[in-house]
């Protein structure tokens, strides 16, 4: 008899890690993500070491919104991932003078940007950027810190992995869609 209990209890739980794996690996391949934020540039928004939830599928029904918070691959090593805020959108044009940011916007209206999110300001030199179809412009919230479209470029749509959706650590600033601001 403890035989067969010991041979139900492994098929028991073969049977539970099989199941626990065809729900799993689905998820975590197309609808989230674990990400570990690393470097300084989006203080105050996100410290190092905090620990997101990355929201892969919502981008897969909708076009990335103005401001939301994106995690995506590096255009220039897509090895490496990069978590930004949106700043401008396909068919904008983008404009920094004299450390405020301007967006045009495909209708022709242009206005500046509003930026509470923004603590420690410094947007580098004036620059004018117009982006083409699935491009979009990304901006750390720490400026001066953030290697970010001013220095390297558009981010195509097709590097966007998702949006940060769930901040899990540190316990004390859990928080969903961590870094959101109400739409522009």
């Amino acid at each position: 008899m403890p035989q067969e209990k010991r041979e139900n209890f492994f098929t028991e739980l073969l049977k539970f890690a099989l199941i626990a794996i065809i729900i799993v690996v689905p998820l975590r391949l197309y609808v989230a993500k674990p990400f570990i934020v690393s470097g300084a540039s989006m203080e105050p928004t996100f410290d190092t070491g905090q620990y997101l939830i990355v929201d892969e599928l919502s981008y897969r029904f909708e076009a990335p919104q103005r401001l939301d918070v994106v995690i995506f691959r590096y255009p220039k090593d897509p090895t490496q991932y990069f978590i930004k805020r949106i700043i401008g959108l396909p068919g904008e044009t983008v404009a920094i003078k004299n450390g405020d940011v301007y967006i045009t916007t495909v209708n022709g209206q242009t206005t500046k940007l509003d930026e509470p999110y923004i603590k420690n300001i410094g947007n580098g030199g004036d620059m004018t950027t117009t982006l083409g179809a699935d491009q979009y412009f990304v901006m750390g919230d720490n400026r001066p810190e953030s290697s970010d479209s001013r220095i390297w470029g558009i981010l195509p749509r097709a590097n966007i992995v998702g949006r940060a959706f769930l901040r899990l650590l540190p316990v004390s600033s859990a928080s969903v869609f961590p870094g959101s601001e109400p739409s522009q």
